[in-house]
């Protein structure tokens, strides 16, 4: 299959260990991938070290947290490589601490990139899909958007958000040939959770049934499932990955 046959994934947050294994696996599955950054330092080292591992990412930068950097990322991509076929809303950030403590501006930071995000880069790629009968937008939400979390109110509220978002858009565009659907993954094993002291990080495990952390492959293998021509009768819905920590 030629460049110009593949379909396109857009993936933000893209540099992370999640969205690491997201575009190493979509790649693998013969996806052409885009991954977005904001970081250009960052971004050029992740770049260089998955193409000595065989992926041949492209990078591109845009502010999700703001409509015209969006807008202006997703026009590029179109222009230098074609029209984005499925999007992954995967960036996203922290900025915890007890309510009564929160400051305006970390409850911004974190809506803006967490939830605004989604429908920054969403817009900008929705008209496409629905013109072109095919699309797939699969928005990375949390365990803790389902559950809550002390210290995560933002968290929380921006990661709750994108499940209201996903059942209004699927409902809006399941007869153009667009699915739409979120992911929750609980307590993953990037370098973030990794680099948690070990007792603290024993102390999630044991709160965990299956008595581990997820892997960074299963929520992209996951991704993938959602993103290929086997997920069409799914959409609307949350796919819950989290080892039983959270079950309803």
């Amino acid at each position: 299959m030629s460049v110009s046959e593949k379909r396109i994934v857009l993936v933000t947050g893209a540099t992370g260990g999640l969205g690491t294994a997201m575009c190493k696996k979509l790649y693998d599955d013969g996806y052409v991938v885009v991954a977005n950054y904001r970081n250009e330092e960052k971004a050029i080292e992740w770049q260089k070290h998955l193409h000595n591992e065989g992926y041949d990412i492209r990078i591109y930068y845009a502010d999700v947290a703001d409509y015209e950097s969006c807008g202006k990322m997703i026009e590029k991509i179109a222009e230098e490589i074609g029209h984005v076929d499925v999007l992954v809303n995967n960036a996203g950030i922290t900025k915890d601490g007890a309510f009564r403590k929160m400051t305006y501006e970390n409850w911004r930071a974190v809506m803006a990139t967490n939830l605004d995000s989604v429908f920054n880069c969403t817009r900008h790629v929705i008209n496409h899909m629905i013109e072109k009968g095919f699309g797939r937008i699969i928005n990375i939400s949390s365990v803790n958007g389902q559950r809550g979390q002390f210290g995560q109110a933002n968290y929380s509220a921006a990661k709750a958000g994108m499940h209201g978002f996903t059942k209004t858009l699927a409902m809006e565009v399941a007869n153009k040939g667009v699915t739409v659907n979120t992911i929750s993954p609980g307590y993953i094993g990037t370098d973030m959770v990794m680099a948690v002291k070990e007792e603290v990080r024993n102390q999630i495990i044991s709160q965990i049934p299956i008595g581990r952390l997820g892997g960074t492959e299963e929520v992209a293998y996951l991704v993938s499932f959602l993103a290929s021509e086997h997920a069409n009768f799914i959409t609307g819905a949350n796919m819950s990955i989290n080892g039983g920590q959270h079950v309803y």
